[in-house]
């Protein structure tokens, strides 16, 4: 009967209906007779060594996956066991496994795979070998294409009968994920470094650095691409793009449609950007820990995840390539560029007293700016183009009809060929644009006063691979500022088309320099900005000054002023003259935006010569952080308390206060709300936790209200292994 034939899964498809041929009595019947009287090959039973232990988890790297299906890598072969019915006959048994992915698999589109037995494998094609026959045990070594569609593949045994094919049932226990391979030569995202491979593909912790370059503060993130639900949300974020399968065996495709997919600009991507300082319909972006939370909600609910902002973007985009294997890494950019026009220069117009016109001057200045690298080979362009490519998932420009930014080669943006794809124009304009500084004349003209080349890009850094620690990559970006090589660049990026304004002659000595700094500021304190003049001649003169101070995001957007101070200034021929300037708390802590950032111009007329002097920088101020204690034993499969500290500095009550808690391995990320913190009193939180695995793990917290935001917190402990 029908049902009999189902039970053998004959026939063709995949749902196991029954073919057109299946409906001839006498075909039935013979069938039938060879199954009882022919003693048919059949299949009971498919062993994939799936679990962590085992030997296909450990040899692929892929034994982190909190995932019980087989998770393999391409290009490398992984090991499965077939049981037959009886003993299995290579003179007159053929078998072979097919793959299949996708609702309509097609062998053209390497969607559908079928994977006979061969002599030998090799990386570049799929294969099959037997290592070892006893009896009905059939042990294989199967081979993926090094080139192979990435994603999860349904499997089959078939075996070839006198009047068909007699194919297993559907069994989700044999499904199989494949992904990049970033140890196999043959693979496109091949990286040969063994420690770099631990680092860029395998761990599942990292450090952002965020901040400005004379105060650079750093912050943990749990990537977590190893977590329980993360592979599958990321190969969903593939399915919501509607990539199409036969593309995703490319890294340069995937990535550059993650790059669009992580924000939500114009895609309903994974995370809505928001830079308004009110994040009432969701979770600001100075409260995320990790990518876990983002990526599982995004693939639960099926709708963008509020809020994110370039760090957020990055670290939820780390996550991703990491957790498909391509090797990546999160970059900042500190004095980022926003190029509008691409014409590498971002103007800053002042008025005939040496005053900031806010009117005139559009373009902004990021203190920092995040974004990715993804290590792939680039086959399409010349040689010496491959490593690693810069993916922004940012939403800044539209590329192509959407918002995302490459891959784009760091080796062409370094030297200027940037009519290679993809958007390497956009990132070049980001780490080499001139800083302009123009009078704007009441008759509309605009007079060059000062050209600053060494503002924009200035500091570009990583984590170091094994550390903590900030590993300053900036000259993988650009050459150093005023070589020939520098020179060589820029002219190469004009001949392709780059525009770049030529300003007059501004190079000349100036007869009086001015700068100043900082003082290193604290959250709620006092501080000072100090002004330095040099009068380089033998000349007497006076100046007429201005600082301005300013709330900013940390985009260089301004949200208000909070401080604007004039002063006179005697400058006295070959000396030097210092002035203080005093910013009170008082005057910025009632404005303050989340990431404490304020921005100061200090501006000053010559009075006898009318030559405006200007300089720029921002700051930081330091944000008291949470403690986190861990007392007890720590030991895998015991009970572990956590408790989580913090003392409210400010002059206020903090109200409606979320800390947020995550430790992959040891703990799901959790939250909990405190709806007041009084002023000076001291918030305490115990959690209980079961750790999971043994060796060195991180704890991860932060702290979030309409007060105060940016407050984390982080401990690194060991686990010992359960006796």
């Amino acid at each position: 009967n029908e049902e009999t034939l189902r039970n053998y899964g004959f026939g063709g498809r995949e749902d196991h209906k029954l073919q057109p041929y299946g409906t001839d009595v006498a075909k039935i019947q013979c069938f039938l007779s060879l199954c009882v009287f022919e003693d048919v090959l059949e299949v009971l039973e498919v062993r994939t060594f799936n679990r962590e232990h085992e030997i296909n988890k450990k040899e692929h790297h892929t034994d982190k996956y909190s995932n019980h299906k087989l998770i393999v890598r391409r290009g490398q072969p992984y090991h499965i066991q077939i049981s037959f019915n009886r003993p299995y006959n290579p003179e007159k048994d053929t078998f072979w496994i097919e793959y299949l992915i996708g609702r309509y698999p097609q062998q053209a589109k390497g969607t559908y795979i079928k994977v006979q037995l061969v002599e030998k494998l090799q990386s570049k094609e799929w294969g099959a070998k037997i290592t070892h026959s006893d009896g009905q045990f059939v042990a294989l070594n199967i081979m993926p294409a090094a080139n192979c569609v990435v994603g999860k593949f349904r499997m089959y045994i078939a075996i070839s009968t006198p009047i068909g094919i007699l194919r297993t049932r559907r069994n989700p226990a044999t499904d199989t994920y494949i992904l990049f391979n970033p140890w196999c030569t043959e693979d496109l995202v091949y990286l040969d470094d063994e420690k770099q491979r631990q680092e860029y593909v395998l761990n599942d912790l990292g450090v952002i650095f965020y901040g400005d370059p004379e105060n650079i503060r750093s912050r943990s993130w749990n990537y977590g691409q190893f977590e329980e639900g993360v592979l599958d949300a990321c190969l969903y974020v593939m399915d919501r793009a509607e990539l199409d399968l036969s593309g995703r065996w490319n890294p340069l495709k995937i990535s550059r449609v993650g790059s669009a997919m992580i924000n939500a600009k114009d895609d309903e991507g994974v995370i809505v950007g928001s830079w308004s300082n009110v994040y009432d319909y969701g979770v600001a972006p100075s409260a995320w820990t990790g990518s876990v939370d983002i990526l599982l909600e995004y693939h639960s609910s099926r709708e963008p995840v509020r809020y994110g902002q370039c760090w957020v973007f990055a670290g939820v985009f780390n996550t991703f390539l990491r957790c498909l294997g391509i090797p990546a890494r999160v970059v900042t950019n500190f004095c980022s560029a926003h190029d509008n026009d691409a014409n590498l220069q971002m103007d800053v117009f002042v008025d005939e007293n040496g005053k900031v016109d806010s009117k005139l001057t559009k373009d902004s200045i990021w203190n920092y700016h995040c974004w990715n690298e993804a290590w792939m080979s680039r086959p399409e362009l010349p040689v010496g183009f491959g490593g690693w490519q810069a993916v922004d998932s940012t939403p800044q420009e539209n590329s192509d009809g959407m918002y995302r930014c490459g891959p784009a080669s760091v080796q062409a943006i370094k030297h200027g060929h940037v009519c290679f794809p993809f958007d390497t124009p956009f990132v070049f304009a980001e780490v080499n644009s001139d800083v302009v500084y123009s009078k704007a004349m009441q008759n509309g003209v605009k007079l060059v006063q000062h050209v600053d080349k060494t503002q924009i890009g200035r500091l570009i850094v990583t984590k170091e691979e094994g550390t903590d620690k900030m590993k300053i990559i900036t000259e993988q970006y650009k050459f150093q500022e005023g070589t020939e090589e520098e020179r060589l660049a820029l002219e190469t990026a004009l001949m392709y088309g780059v525009k770049k304004s030529i300003p007059q002659d501004v190079t000349s000595t100036l007869e009086v320099n001015m700068d100043f700094v900082v003082e290193d500021p604290t959250l709620g304190s006092d501080f000072n900005v100090t002004i330095t003049f040099q009068n380089n001649t033998q000349s007497r003169y006076t100046a007429t000054s201005y600082l301005s101070g300013n709330i900013v995001f940390y985009t260089g957007v301004s949200k208000n002023e909070f401080k604007n101070h004039s002063f006179n200034v005697t400058l006295e021929p070959m000396k030097a003259q210092t002035v203080e300037v005093l910013i009170k708390s008082s005057e910025y802590m009632s404005q303050l935006l989340e990431q404490a950032s304020l921005h100061f111009f200090v501006t000053a007329r010559v009075n006898e010569t009318q030559k405006i002097l200007a300089q720029q920088k921002s700051v930081a101020l330091k944000i008291p952080q949470l403690l986190l204690k861990v007392p007890g034993e720590k030991v895998v499969g015991k009970d572990m308390a956590v408790i989580v500290e913090f003392t409210n500095p400010l002059k206020e009550d903090l109200n409606n206060v979320w800390v947020r808690l995550d430790g992959p391995g040891l703990l799901k990320p959790t939250s909990k709300l405190f709806r007041e913190v009084p002023r000076n009193s001291t918030l305490t939180w115990e959690e209980k936790c079961l750790p999971k695995r043994a060796g060195l793990r991180k704890l991860i917290a932060s702290l979030n209200c309409d007060a105060l935001r940016h407050v984390y917190g982080e401990l690194d402990i060991n686990i010992q292994s359960a006796v």
